[in-house]
């Protein structure tokens, strides 16, 4: 049907009303929307064709007429699109009406009719349109049907925006779910079930389908309640998880049973902890504070009224304090009132009637203003389609341009800390604006990446923030705006060497990356020579190598590719210090290197960065100079330069006292003249070495890659038994090992929580790893001495085991079960008259049994004793209650590990490579738990802030042969907490109590231990310690 150029208005509209199919109807629809497109939107006003088309749709006398007005809305939306939005979305709820007609063809009209209205939306303007939708939900039921199923519609094809809108939609789909109405309730119930969808919360998403039943069912509160409580919250909350979760909470915290107010105000406390984004928790604080702080004034246990006092710290906290901080925007209204001073300015003349569409234009700006989206194409995506047909297309570009210029403005005026980098020296190799995000967590929203040719940028962050995340995305090419590999080369240096097959000596493994196909053996062989490799290492297998060498190598592929920017990501770990030099000169001497550095290594960050990148609130904030410069302007920062605690603290339990020694310098474990080495070794790894250890000590062992620093500190554990010399131990002294790859102790339990890995180690009485040790096996010598019979007064019996020991003067004397005769025939030999006879390992092995078990008479194996036990070492119970050992990162499993460790209160910690896989606050927790510990402790480490701080003793090993150096205290001025303790010592000194001497603390705590042996053994009530007893 073609078009007459001189049909009007009108003409249409009669031929709508009179054509005799609804196709022919629609045909002439889009007729009178090109007749719009061509006359402008100024026709709407002149020939009053909404109106018309409106008075059409709600003509009771004729159907036909009814379907007619809706095609002619439908087919306007089609044809017309984005600017014809401002004026149809008002006219939504109306349209809705037409769901209810009793005319088929009249309801298929209606629903035309606001599908073609709703499919011309963008993201930045759903949440224009939804307050318009939902005013379809307080029609007639069939308005309610249609209007859910478009909600739904729009859920899955913008599911961010109608995520923030959430706290809009759920009050009224809620009030739908309570309709009389069975079809609305059940479409209802299935709409706000689909919408839990975008919430994108992995905590939370099993959990949706019950959340949508208590919405509908207010008795399934308390079930509900008692189901979250067991849910472990691990995954960041966003605002439209809390608009999720916020209605169960105010339904919860207003029930009066104690069994619901408990955990609810847990599970509040828990939410608000993982929420980054203040604005997202201030805008729910209207609604949870009157609930908490009733049951603070009221609640009849103190325990509830403490944990809801701690729930609502939390909750303020989050918000950004009693006055909750808002996010940076400006409401469509003030926006308007901008665009209305341009336009003046500008002297455009505007009639009333085009208000809808500024205004329109106003709401899609407020939403990308609360996005932070200051890109130029997209503010003129939302203003020139809009505007474009009432003034020219170059005033709408320069109204875009003018309030894109004037929000960006005001939006870098709140920004307190950053530094421009324009006058910085060096080519721009990036500048780009992008967000990142990990599975449901968004890590940075619309953030800037600006990098120049020949600085260093330390990224610093809280454990979590998405440090490493961000240099993935960049090696992968995942960051939005970031030049492509061909522009601009980018090579990631991470510990776990990205290659295939660990067979290949280096000088192959590097021959075989693709990456360096080009380059030729010769060049290869001089990298490794210019990163340290000697030749001798070259035929290496690359699965042999040590943690510093695979470091090394690493670097040595990133030089090889002539990289324009490193990204190095904990390029300090297991790299010796004189590694650790070399790195940093390499990076400083090199201006055409720019390098983008994760670490955990302060001293190495305050040597190298020229800028600190900083994550705050999912922006990265740049500021010139070290991280001594940044600290200086950033208070808080210090975290990430002293072993302080601030969030993460750290309790270990104090060893007990051992018997004879009354002393704290007296040696409990001696090394003498020992020489070890491996089978197949052309020399040995340890020789002669001897070293002692007391309860005091605080040992740090030093040395190159490859040393034998491990190899020592397993020989002094008894996983390695030297081919000469002695390794002698007080009979009673538990030894708390935590090994350089931590993770092997948990290899084997990874299906295990770590309460039950805990339970299961030492539920036989003693620790089952200390069974694993080479010094427990029994060799074929071994067997053979068992065999072996021992004259003893007279007689010649073979021992079958020990059963007692007891004290003989300075030593032991041990009950020994022989072999074929009865108990009564028992003898006691003395630990001496053992040795002398060669039964070394079972005297060790009944020692260590006896020490394990003294430990262990301390606590009770139980859940509730072992979750408080794991998180005096920083890990939160619920995760040890619940969360499976595979599922967590490389710091909790070191958590767990240093736990296990802990558990039959030691009196040696030996720690090999501790810092590796800890962040700066869990170092600084156990940094702060080692230097107040009563115990001796041994470790090896490349960090030299962290052994210097805590280690005054020193033994360097170098070629198999060990120096010492040094014995001083420990030196509190590392530690942030020092005038702190200082003052508590001079606070306890002043005080008029008398202080025990050494005798009547070791008195005293005989009585204790006697005390508590008896209620282990007799039960009944136990007696209380008291401070004098």
């Amino acid at each position: 049907m073609a078009e007459d150029a001189t049909r009007t208005t009108d003409d249409i509209i009669n031929s709508m009303n009179t054509c005799e199919s609804s196709g022919d109807c629609l045909t002439y629809a889009e007729e009178l929307g090109n007749h719009i497109l061509k006359s402008g939107l100024v026709v709407l006003s002149t020939d009053a064709i909404l109106s018309k088309l409106l008075a059409c749709a709600s003509n009771k006398k004729s159907g036909l007429e009814r379907e007619a007005g809706l095609i002619g809305l439908a087919g306007i939306a089609k044809v017309v699109g984005i600017p014809i939005l401002p004026y149809l979305l008002p006219l939504i709820s109306k349209i809705l009406e037409g769901e209810a007609d009793k005319g088929l063809p009249v309801r298929e009209a209606a629903h035309l009719a606001v599908g073609n209205i709703l499919e011309k939306l963008e993201d930045h303007t759903v949440s224009v349109a939804i307050p318009y939708l939902l005013e379809g939900t307080t029609g007639k039921w069939q308005s309610k049907l249609a209007a859910l199923e478009f909600l739904t519609d729009l859920g899955v094809r913008f599911p961010i925006p109608v995520g923030e809108c959430l706290p809009e939609i759920i009050p009224a789909v809620t009030n739908c779910m309570h309709d009389t109405k069975l079809d609305v309730s059940k479409s209802a119930i299935v709409c706000m079930t689909k919408l839990c969808k975008v919430v994108g919360n992995p905590d939370i998403d099993p959990h949706s389908t019950l959340l949508v039943e208590c919405m509908a069912n207010p008795d399934k509160v308390t079930k509900a309640v008692q189901t979250l409580s067991a849910t472990t919250f691990v995954a960041e909350v966003t605002g439209p998880a809390l608009a999720l979760m916020v209605p169960l909470l105010v339904r919860a915290l207003n029930d009066r049973s104690a069994a619901v107010m408990r955990p609810t105000v847990v599970i509040a406390d828990n939410l608000f902890k993982l929420v980054r984004n203040p604005p997202d928790a201030g805008q729910f604080m209207p609604q949870l504070l009157p609930g908490l702080d009733r049951i603070i004034e009221t609640a009849a246990f103190p325990e509830i009224r403490a944990l809801a006092s701690a729930a609502r710290r939390t909750l303020v906290n989050a918000a950004g304090g009693e006055v909750a901080v808002t996010k940076f925007g400006a409401t469509p209204e003030e926006i308007r009132k901008e665009i209305s001073k341009f336009i003046s300015k500008q002297k455009i003349f505007v009639v009333s009637f085009f208000d809808p569409s500024f205004a329109f234009a106003a709401g899609a700006l407020s939403h990308l203003l609360s996005s932070e989206v200051f890109k130029l194409p997209s503010w003129e995506k939302y203003i020139v389609p809009v505007i474009g047909g009432i003034v020219t297309n170059a005033q709408a570009k320069a109204l875009a341009k003018h309030l894109l210029e004037h929000y960006h403005t005001l939006y870098k005026a709140t920004q307190k800390y950053g530094d421009e980098d324009d006058d910085t020296e060096g080519e721009l190799l990036c500048d780009c604006e992008f967000s990142l995000a990990y599975g449901g967590m968004m890590l940075l929203n619309n953030t800037r990446l600006r990098l120049r040719r020949g600085q260093r940028y330390g990224l610093c962050g809280h454990n979590g923030a998405g440090k490493s995340t961000l240099m993935r995305a960049i090696s992968k090419g995942k960051v939005d705006g970031f030049p492509s590999q061909d522009e601009l080369r980018c090579v990631l240096v991470e510990h776990s060497l990205q290659g295939a097959d660990a067979s290949l000596n280096i000088v192959d493994f590097l021959a075989a990356d693709p990456g360096l196909s080009h380059i030729s053996k010769k060049d290869i062989v001089k990298a490794l020579f210019d990163v340290g490799f000697p030749e001798e290492r070259h035929v290496q297998p690359v699965g042999a190598l040590s943690g510093g060498w695979k470091m090394k190598l690493e670097l040595a592929r990133a030089m090889l590719m002539n990289a324009d920017i490193l990204l190095l990501d904990e390029p300090t770990n297991h790299l010796d210090v004189e590694n650790v030099a070399w790195l940093e000169k390499y990076l400083v001497s090199n201006p055409n290197i720019t390098s983008l550095i994760v670490s955990h290594d302060s001293g190495f960050l305050d040597n190298v960065c020229t800028y600190i990148t900083h994550y705050e609130n999912k922006k990265l904030v740049y500021y010139k100079g070290n991280l001594s410069k940044f600290v200086e302007r950033r208070p808080e920062g210090k975290s990430y330069y002293t072993l302080a605690a601030t969030t993460v603290k750290f309790s270990f339990p104090p060893p007990s006292i051992l018997l004879g020694i009354r002393s704290n310098t007296k040696a409990i474990l001696k090394m003498s003249n020992c020489t070890f080495t491996y089978p197949g070794a052309p020399k040995p790894s340890m020789q002669n070495v001897s070293v002692q250890l007391s309860l005091s000590s605080r040992v740090g062992v030093v040395g190159a890659n490859g040393a034998g620093k491990s190899t020592m500190i397993k020989l002094l554990t008894g996983e390695l038994i030297p081919q000469e010399g002695v390794v002698w131990k007080h009979p009673n002294i538990r030894v708390g090992y935590v090994a350089q790859h931590a993770f092997h102790h948990l290899e084997q339990h990874l299906e295990k929580t770590p309460n039950q890995y805990i339970q299961w180690r030492y539920q036989g009485g003693q620790d089952r790893e200390v069974l694993e040790k080479a010094t427990r096996k029994l060799t074929d010598e071994d067997l053979a001495q068992m065999d072996k019979y021992v004259e003893f007064m007279g007689h010649k019996n073979k021992i079958e085991l020990l059963l007692g020991r007891a004290k003989l003067k300075k030593s032991f004397q041990y009950e020994v079960k022989w072999v074929g005769l009865p108990h009564k025939h028992n003898k006691w030999l003395t630990r001496e008259f053992l040795l002398e006879q060669g039964f070394q390992k079972m005297v060790q092995a009944f020692d260590d049994q006896e020490a394990s078990r003294e430990g262990q008479g301390y606590r009770e194996l139980v859940p509730s004793v072992i979750r408080s036990h794991i998180e005096e070492v920083g890990l939160p119970g619920d995760i040890a209650d619940n969360n499976p050992i595979s599922g967590l990162s490389g710091g909790q499993k070191v958590k767990v590990v240093l736990a296990a460790a802990m558990w039959n209160n030691p009196h040696m910690l030996v720690l090999d490579e501790p810092t590796n896989y800890l962040d700066r606050e869990a170092l600084g927790g156990l940094a702060v738990a080692i230097r107040d510990w009563g115990g001796a402790v041994i470790m090896i480490s490349h960090n030299t802030e962290f052994v210097g701080a805590l280690c005054p003793e020193l033994w360097n090993i170098e070629g198999g042969k060990m120096t010492k150096k040094g014995v001083v205290e420990i030196n509190d001025d590392n530690f942030a907490d020092a005038a702190e303790k200082i003052a508590k010592s001079v606070s306890k000194s002043s005080g008029k109590k008398k202080k025990l001497n050494r005798n009547e603390l070791k008195a005293r705590e005989v009585r204790r231990r006697a005390r508590h042996l008896k209620w282990l053994s007799e039960g009944g009530e136990k007696e209380p310690d008291t401070e004098s007893d």
